[in-house]
């Protein structure tokens, strides 16, 4: 039984790619600096590196807009960016895929990791260790708050002990670091892509949730579908204390539409969820509003009851524009599927797992908190008739995921990367066997 252990001071190395991921935090379809980082760590790894369009072939969804697009490139371009490569991804094309082919024969093994950022203000406290240690976010107002950062140096570490290891293994591995998984816009649009087409084995994976450290879950399932939109409310301006009547109230659409979203009653056949978490309107105290402008999801624990609510969604908006004689304009904006890991290669990583200093494995577990849309990735597999599985490696939070003072234990990455990198051998060895 073949049994991998890296060096532990491997982890300093991983480590200084975390905390400069940390500091320079990009938004979906905005990792220039992220993305083309990776690519050039690749690419002198010897990888056959692909990026920007090469990698993103189809329509995305939830592009900001250009003028944000020129900003966050030029900031990148200024903070380091490989020139080479960034100029591969202008226009938001951030997507990257490495791939070592062994030349011998042997089974296509896909790894998936995430790399953005969130639009959260980074806590300043003394008490936060990024601030404590001189790793907080550079750019006010975006955070690695769910552990991208460290998925990203997972990757970038998995990828360089691989190739370190090159004459031990056999077939093609993949490594994907995908753009915009925060509103489930990328993942789709790599799915869509060929780079899965020959995959036979594919998996992800996630840091935290609520695992606790020393404890790794191989398999899960009950990720929720998801749909995210973005709502205008189109109106008319009048002056509040004399022409009242001449208005067409923006900000009363939006929030008669707020308060429907959140009074949908619940599904009989499953988990549901509506939140509306964004909702901007009006100029002044003294004016009818004339624009509104929300953002908003759908989750569901299937896609089944998910498009019952999109139907809803679209009764709630349209209602509530007609009430107030305003014309409003719906936008999908993201989404995700529902799709369990299999069981089979779930019991793989655990085998894997089991090797390294993780104290508890648990096999399977199901998981209707959040969405993935990793998902689209593990249904194409599954539809090519391969396996695919989405892990979660326990860790020490600070505080919770998409929360200002949201930090992890550094070291739990070297054990992700451990468990990876057996989950490999663990493959050729059951493939021997059969």
């Amino acid at each position: 039984m073949t049994s991998i252990k890296i060096d532990k001071n491997y982890l300093n190395t991983v480590i200084s790619w975390r905390r400069d991921f940390h500091q320079y935090p990009e938004v979906g379809w905005l990792e220039f600096r992220t993305a083309s980082l990776i690519a050039s760590y690749l690419d002198d790894w010897n990888y056959d590196v692909k990026a920007g369009k090469e990698v993103i072939t189809s329509e995305r969804l939830g592009v900001p807009e250009q003028q944000v697009l020129d900003a966050s490139y030029d900031m990148a371009k200024r903070e380091g960016a490989p020139i080479y490569w960034l100029e591969k991804m202008k226009g938001g094309f951030t997507g990257v895929v490495a791939t070592l082919d062994t030349g011998k024969p042997g089974p296509t093994i896909a790894f998936r990791v995430d790399i953005d950022a969130l639009p959260i203000l980074e806590s300043a406290a003394n008490s936060h260790v990024p601030s404590q240690l001189g790793f907080r976010s550079k750019h006010e107002g975006a955070m690695h708050a769910c552990g991208h950062d460290s998925h990203a140096a997972i990757g970038l570490g998995l990828a360089q002990q691989l190739m370190e290891r090159k004459e031990m293994l056999k077939g093609k591995i993949k490594i994907i670091f995908q753009p915009a998984e925060e509103g489930a816009r990328g993942g789709s649009v790599i799915a869509e892509s060929s780079h899965l087409d020959d995959v036979d084995f594919f998996m992800a994976l996630h840091i935290g949730t609520g695992i606790p450290k020393g404890t790794f879950v191989a398999g899960t399932d009950g990720f929720l579908a998801s749909t995210k939109y973005d709502v205008k409310f189109h109106g008319v301006a009048a002056h509040s204390g004399a022409f009242p009547e001449r208005g067409k109230n923006a900000l009363l659409a939006s929030a008669q539409a707020t308060l429907a979203l959140h009074s949908l009653p619940p599904h009989s056949d499953g988990v549901s969820r509506v939140n509306v978490g964004k909702l901007l309107a009006g100029t002044g105290r003294n004016i009818i509003p004339s624009y509104a402008e929300a953002q908003f999801e759908i989750r569901a624990e299937t896609s089944e009851i998910n498009a019952f609510y999109e139907q809803k969604v679209e009764q709630i908006i349209q209602g509530a524009a007609t009430m107030y004689g305003v014309e409003a304009t719906l936008e999908k904006v993201g989404y995700a599927i529902n799709i369990p890991s299999n069981r089979e290669l779930a019991g793989i990583l655990a085998k894997a797992a089991s090797k390294t200093s993780i104290q508890q494995v648990i096999d399977f577990n199901e998981f209707k908190a959040g969405s993935e849309d990793a998902t689209f990735l593990m249904k194409k597999v599954q539809e090519q008739g391969g396996q695919a599985c989405y892990s979660i490696i326990g860790t020490t939070l600070a505080a919770g995921h998409h929360h200002e003072c949201f930090d992890i234990a550094e070291d739990d990455m070297l054990t992700a990367i451990e468990i990876w990198l057996n989950t490999v051998f663990q493959i050729y060895e059951e493939a021997n066997e059969t």
